[in-house]
């Protein structure tokens, strides 16, 4: 029954759905390497016992995050060889030794240092166990190094050539690493790893602050949090300007995708907030649009020309509906995290940072926003490439293997059934750690002014316990 099914769509939709489960892991884990290199320096620094009961339970969490992202990541590279088989001949001289560099690197690195932070602690001493957590911390920033390298290559192709069978082989390593839109979108996916990590640290410290189990440690980490937001969140949206202008220079069907530019604008574009693209008739249907603004934007002249998607062929136009779409939901998501760093500031300057409980349900109900709009991101880039993985060379039609559609949909099914139970399983575990932060230990007599009932000051000193 599956042959009415097109082989391609499907090794897509594959694709599509196994790094779609990976990618979350990996965004995640980025970010939660740095903050418990974080957490741990403060404690050495400090010697406040709160960082490293902090530190203990989010490296438990690091720990079975950082698995799922190598296990989901494995069956990738099957996929290249199954799938892609043509893609992988044809890229592989270029792509094969970046791919082998990052784990040389990144995962060795992690993998070296991991076991030593997990469990080194009182084996290896304060020290070497601190450097241990900084060397997985930058094993995972070396790792998104090599992997943006390789996706920035196939959106932005630099320093090759194309050699009598057909394959892409490498001219200038350094043009091919460092290519044109390397440094944006490596510089975005690490902000964005930090901003997804900062939101579910804060949402683990607003729940925990709803529930008022753990006040101090909740309010350490939701403190840490909440200035990660306010902080990093304008950063991004800034970066993410200076990653659409590259975009705009390199692969400008793709802005006129995300844009909703069917036509040209010689005289300014306006900026379509919404809308119901309709490719077929080359319009977006009940638009909502800000007159010349996009220009504005993209050029910095409200009256600057904006070439629109007639310029392009209609078999090379990406699919529009969907980049819009997802682009819309990443930038919403990306002003939604601004608004919480800015909502959270005020509430700081109010002093009512771990009382507003208005601020602790928002900061809760956005702890997955991160995810989503690393997922709806990577949606933009990627399917904004189409119809190419070597953007502007190689057609994703002329990657495929000689496969049959009903062994792509048979692989496909018995991925979404795998992938739910384990993967399924091990979100379920994490979150039930997150659940789990330990009551703060009630202080002794001795150390505080607690009064109980009936027991006077005389009786908490030590002539009083002994009825002396």
């Amino acid at each position: 029954m599956f042959e009415i099914f097109d082989a391609q769509l499907l090794a897509r939709l594959q694709f599509a759905f196994t790094v779609s489960f990976h990618i979350i892991f990996p965004a995640f884990s980025i970010g939660l390497a740095s903050y418990l290199a974080v957490l741990e320096g403060l404690w050495l620094w400090k010697k406040d016992k709160v960082y490293l009961k902090l530190f203990d339970f989010w490296k438990t969490i690091f720990a079975v995050a950082f698995g799922m992202g190598v296990v989901s990541g494995i069956v990738m590279s099957y996929q290249f060889g199954t799938n892609w088989s043509v893609f992988s001949d044809k890229a592989g001289p270029v792509i094969g030794p970046l791919m082998g560099y990052e784990v040389l690197t990144a995962f060795f690195l992690e993998a070296g240092f991991l076991g030593v932070m997990l469990f080194g602690r009182h084996r290896v001493g304060p020290g070497l166990h601190y450097l241990a957590t900084l060397m997985v911390a930058l094993g995972t920033l070396i790792s998104a190094t090599w992997i943006l390298s390789v996706n920035s290559w196939m959106q932005t192709p630099a320093g090759f050539a194309i050699n009598d069978v057909g394959q892409f082989v490498p001219v200038d390593w350094w043009a091919i690493v460092f290519n044109p839109s390397f440094p944006y979108r490596l510089t975005h996916m690490v902000i964005a790893a930090y901003l997804t990590t900062a939101f579910v640290v804060g949402g683990v410290g607003a729940y925990h602050l709803l529930r008022r189990t753990s006040p101090e440690r909740a309010g350490t980490m939701f403190s840490m949090a909440m200035w990660m937001a306010a902080i990093v969140a304008p950063l991004q949206i800034l970066v993410g300007d200076a990653h659409g202008l590259n975009t705009l220079e390199h692969q400008p069907a793709k802005v006129m995708a995300m844009e909703g530019h069917f036509d040209s604008h010689p005289e300014g574009a306006p900026l379509i907030l919404f809308g119901l693209p309709n490719q077929a008739e080359k319009r977006v249907d009940y638009a909502v649009q800000i007159p010349k603004l996009s220009s504005l934007i993209l050029k910095h002249d409200l009256n600057a020309p904006l070439a629109g998607l007639d310029t392009i062929d209609d078999d090379k136009e990406p699919p529009v509906v969907v980049v819009f779409w997802s682009f819309r939901v990443m930038v919403a998501l990306g002003f939604a995290m601004l608004g919480v760093g800015l909502f959270s500031l005020w509430c700081r300057w109010r002093g009512t940072l771990f009382e507003n409980r208005l601020l602790h349900r928002v900061a809760l109900a956005m702890a997955p926003a991160g995810f989503v709009a690393v997922l709806a991101g990577w949606i933009t880039t990627e399917v904004g490439r189409q119809p190419y993985t070597i953007y502007g060379h190689l057609l994703t039609a002329d990657s495929l293997s000689p496969i049959a559609a009903p062994a792509v949909a048979a692989s496909l099914i018995a991925f979404i059934i795998v992938y739910f139970l384990v993967f399924g399983a091990g979100t379920f575990y994490i979150l039930r750690l997150m659940a789990r932060l330990p009551r703060d230990p009630m202080p002794d007599l001795d150390d505080g002014p607690i009064r109980t009932s009936g027991v006077t000051p005389a009786m908490q000193t030590e002539g009083g316990k002994h009825g002396l």
